[in-house]
């Protein structure tokens, strides 16, 4: 709003799930040229699938005001990149978004001491919404580490004094998590604000192909090779399958300091699914996510995004197709050479390679349980 004076539009949503059902959602709208006629209802609490309401408010915006620039503040129950999808997805008979709005970029904004607690709490669990459902029980470490991943800009607060070196603690994690993003450090006093780079308010070429690859159960976790303030980030990548009794045992050696990973598996149970990987804070998750490429599925090659057919093909092997391992591992400290070693341990030998497919899947499986036979 700053960056835009006078002209800026600012539409806040407040969304409360319930526990079946569609939320209920709030809206708050402020800025030049809104008769109360378009602000007022929106005022109101609705009953509804959020998408349907906010693309409703949006259009209804555009056609009485026409501002050059307009601000989303989406609140924290919601599963970010998966709500723009769904909100940006063209539908068959109604108009686009995309005919009236360039998408601008995604910006996080946190406050260290929260962002921190939030990371270490794994108790309790909570489904935000992300477009067409309610997602499954996420942590609130989950949803911190999503936000910052989700942004293409970071906006770190901090007050001068010891709480000062913390803000620079959270600024060099918030590095590692989304390397490409830009990052900005500002002192809270709203006098002393940092000015936002003018990137920030240009529109984002390809946006909603961008979410999409985003959102990939197979795809490039970006990583940061240096070390900031004691903040490392490793990466691991393989090409055969994993056992999953010896990766349940690498555990404990492998997650020692990790404050944040997330990637893809290939596990030898389950040789024609992807697993994927996450964890925030003390909590981990493997997930069968998606199927693997085959060569002579061409639906499923056109289903997925230009990302993955380009990484599908560059990855390419004769035998495994696309399988493989890539993890992105974020912490205090990180031993790469002790994390990765454990790892290659858990992987299938020659001998345990040469048994095949139905060999692979009679291993037993401590993590996801026994494939079905």
């Amino acid at each position: 709003m700053r960056s835009s004076p006078g002209d800026a539009v600012v539409l806040a949503v407040s969304i409360h799930g319930r526990d079946a059902g569609y939320p209920v959602v709030q809206r708050f709208v402020t800025g030049p040229g809104l008769p109360q006629s378009v602000s007022q209802p929106m005022a109101q609490v609705a009953t509804g699938d959020p998408v349907v309401i906010l693309r409703q408010d949006l259009l209804a915006i555009r056609r009485i005001a026409r501002p050059p620039h307009l601000v989303l503040a989406f609140p924290d129950e919601l599963d970010l990149l998966p709500f723009l999808v769904e909100l940006w997805r063209p539908r068959t008979g109604a108009s686009a978004l995309g005919d009236h709005y360039a998408p601008g970029p995604v910006v996080a904004g946190l406050d260290p001491a929260a962002f921190l607690t939030e990371l270490g709490c794994v108790h309790r669990a909570a489904r935000l919404w992300d477009g067409t459902d309610h997602t499954s029980p996420l942590t609130p470490a989950e949803t911190a580490a999503r936000r910052v991943e989700a942004a293409h800009g970071v906006l770190v607060t901090a007050q001068p004094g010891p709480t000062g070196r913390r803000a620079d603690g959270v600024a060099a994690l918030a590095r590692h998590l989304n390397p490409s993003a830009t990052l900005i450090q500002a002192a809270q006093q709203p006098q002393a604000a940092a000015e936002l780079p003018p990137s920030f308010l240009r529109p984002v070429p390809d946006a909603l192909e961008e979410w999409r690859a985003r959102l990939e159960p197979v795809t490039v976790v970006p990583s940061r090779p240096v070390t900031d303030l004691g903040v490392t980030s490793v990466v691991w990548r393989a090409r055969r399958p994993l056992h999953p009794e010896r990766l349940a045992d690498a555990l404990p050696t492998v997650m020692a300091g990790v404050l944040r990973s997330r990637g893809h598996l290939w596990l030898s149970s389950r040789p024609a699914s992807v697993v994927t990987w996450r964890s925030a804070g003390p909590h981990m998750e493997l997930q069968e996510a998606d199927r693997w490429l085959e060569p002579e599925d061409d639906s499923a090659w056109r289903g997925v995004s230009p990302q993955r057919r380009t990484l599908a093909s560059w990855f390419w092997h004769d035998y495994y197709g696309e399988r493989r391992n890539a993890l992105t591992f974020t912490g205090a400290d990180l031993d790469r050479d002790r994390l990765c070693s454990a790892l290659d341990a858990a992987l299938l030998n020659d001998r345990e390679l040469s048994l095949g497919w139905d060999g692979w899947a009679a291993f037993p499986d401590p993590l996801l349980g026994d494939a079905p036979r």
